[in-house]
C-alpha cells in the first residue's frame, strides 16, 4: 500500500479560510490524502479577531503556526512580514515534508509560502490564479504565485487562458470554479432572528453589508475614499449597516479606526465587526439589500446569492462581473447614485435573473480529486508554454 499523499493547506486570513474550509474538509475525508494545516498572517493577530480559533473550532488540527504579521500599517511592514514568512515556512515545510502545498489567492504571506515551497522542490497548487485586480498590489502577487506553482485551479475559462499566457502548461491548469461558491449552497445559514440576537441589532431595510479595503494601487487616498463611502451611506440614516474591518494592507489600521468611529456616530442600527466568520457573513449577505465596498465577495458570492453589489473604485477592476454589480468611482455623489440604483425597483426586479460567472458550487470536490489523482513531479522542472 502506497503512503497517503500529504497535502499541506496554508491559510493566512479570515476571508481566504472561508474559501478553503470546504476543500480542507474534503481532503480530511479522502481515503488517499492526509491533511496538514499551517496557519499564518492575520489569523494570529488579536486586532483581526484571532481567527485561528475559528479554524480549531471547525475541528481542524494545526500542524504548524508561522508567525509573520508585524504590528505595522506601512508598506515597509508588509515587506518585513513577507520576509518573516519566508523564513518561517522554510522551517515548517522542512519539518512537515508535505507532498504538495495548497495556497489560495494573492496576499503577500501566501506569496512567501509559495516561494518557500517551490525553492524547496515541493509542488504548489494555486487556487484562483489568472484573475485581475488592477487597484491592488495583490494583482502582481497573484501572478507571481502562479509562476511559483505547479498546479493551477482557476475559477473561469478566461482565467485559465491567462494562466497559460503566463507560460503554464495547459494540462496542469484546471477550470474548477470558485471555491467561495461552495458554501453558498451548503452552509446552514442563520435566520434573521438569530443574527439580530447575535449582533445585538434590529436588521431593517435598507440593509447594507459593507467592507472597504485599502486601494494599494491608485491615486485616491484610501481615507478620502472611505469617508466618501460613509458620506454616501449617511444619506440613509435609518439604514442597517454591518461593517467588517479591512485586511492587513498598508493603511488598513487607519481605515479600521475610521470604521469604528463612524459606526459609533450613527443613529441607525450599526455594527463594526472585527471578524464575522463565514456563516454569519453569508447569512447576512442573503438578507442584504446591497453589498457595498470593494471586497471580492461582492464580485463572486453576492451575484450567486442574487444580491446587488455597489463596487467602489478600482480595486476589483479586471474581474469578471455579473449584471448585479454596479461599479462606481470613489466619490460621495457617485456612490450615492449607485446605492440609489441598487435600491430602485427596476434594478431589484432584475436580480432574480442574475447569472454567476464563477462555476457551479462544486470546486472543492474537484480540487480534492485532482490533488489525489494527478501525478506529482520528481523534480520541479517547468517548461514555459508559449501561446
Amino acid at each position: 500500500m502506497s503512503p497517503l499523499r500529504k497535502v499541506c493547506v496554508v491559510t493566512g486570513s479570515r476571508a481566504e479560510y472561508g474559501l478553503l474550509r470546504g476543500l480542507m474538509q474534503s481532503i480530511l475525508a479522502h481515503p488517499d490524502l492526509t491533511l496538514q494545516v499551517v496557519v499564518t498572517g492575520m489569523h494570529l493577530a488579536p486586532e483581526f479577531g484571532l481567527t485561528v480559533r475559528e479554524i480549531e473550532q471547525d475541528g481542524f488540527s494545526l500542524d504548524d503556526v508561522v508567525e509573520s504579521q508585524l504590528a505595522s500599517d506601512s508598506r515597509t511592514g508588509m515587506v518585513k512580514s513577507l520576509g518573516l514568512g519566508l523564513i518561517g515556512f522554510a522551517d515548517s515545510f522542512r519539518r512537515l515534508a508535505p507532498d504538495v502545498v495548497v495556497v489560495l489567492g494573492d496576499r503577500y504571506e501566501i506569496l512567501a509560502a509559495a516561494q518557500a515551497a517551490s525553492l524547496m522542490d515541493i509542488p504548489v497548487a494555486h487556487i484562483s490564479g489568472g484573475e485581475v485586480t488592477e487597484g491592488a498590489v495583490d494583482d502582481w502577487i497573484r501572478h507571481a504565485i502562479s509562476k511559483a506553482s505547479w498546479f493551477h485551479f482557476v475559477a473561469a475559462e478566461p482565467y485559465r487562458r491567462r494562466v497559460m499566457q503566463l507560460g503554464e502548461q495547459p494540462e496542469r491548469v484546471f477550470n474548477v470554479g470558485d471555491p467561495g461558491l461552495d458554501a453558498v449552497n451548503r452552509l446552514q445559514v442563520l435566520t434573521r432572528e438569530e443574527l439580530e440576537r447575535d449582533l445585538g441589532i434590529s436588521i431593517r431595510p435598507p440593509f447594507f453589508l459593507v467592507t472597504y479595503h485599502p486601494v494599494t494601487l491608485g491615486d485616491q487616498d484610501p481615507e478620502h475614499a472611505f469617508r466618501a463611502m460613509t458620506s454616501a451611506l449617511d444619506a440613509y440614516p435609518a439604514a442597517t449597516v454591518v461593517l467588517t474591518r479591512p485586511n492587513a494592507d498598508a493603511g488598513g489600521r487607519r481605515l479600521a479606526e475610521l470604521a469604528e468611529a463612524w459606526a459609533l456616530s450613527r443613529s441607525g442600527p450599526t455594527v463594526c465587526a472585527t471578524s464575522l466568520g463565514q456563516v454569519r457573513y453569508l447569512s447576512l449577505m442573503r438578507l442584504a439589500d446591497a453589498v457595498v465596498g470593494n471586497s471580492s465577495s461582492g464580485i463572486v458570492e453576492a451575484p450567486a446569492l442574487k444580491v446587488a453589489t455597489v463596487n467602489i473604485g478600482p480595486r476589483q477592476e479586471g474581474r469578471l462581473k455579473a449584471a448585479s454589480i454596479i461599479d462606481c468611482e470613489g466619490h460621495a455623489d457617485a456612490i450615492q447614485a449607485a446605492l440609489a440604483r441598487a435600491l430602485s425597483p427596476a434594478f431589484r426586479s432584475e436580480l432574480p435573473q442574475t447569472v454567476s460567472l464563477y462555476g457551479d458550487c462544486n470546486a472543492s470536490v474537484q480540487i480534492c480529486r485532482l490533488l489525489a489523482e494527478e501525478a506529482l513531479p520528481r523534480v520541479l522542472r517547468k517548461r514555459f508554454h508559449d501561446v
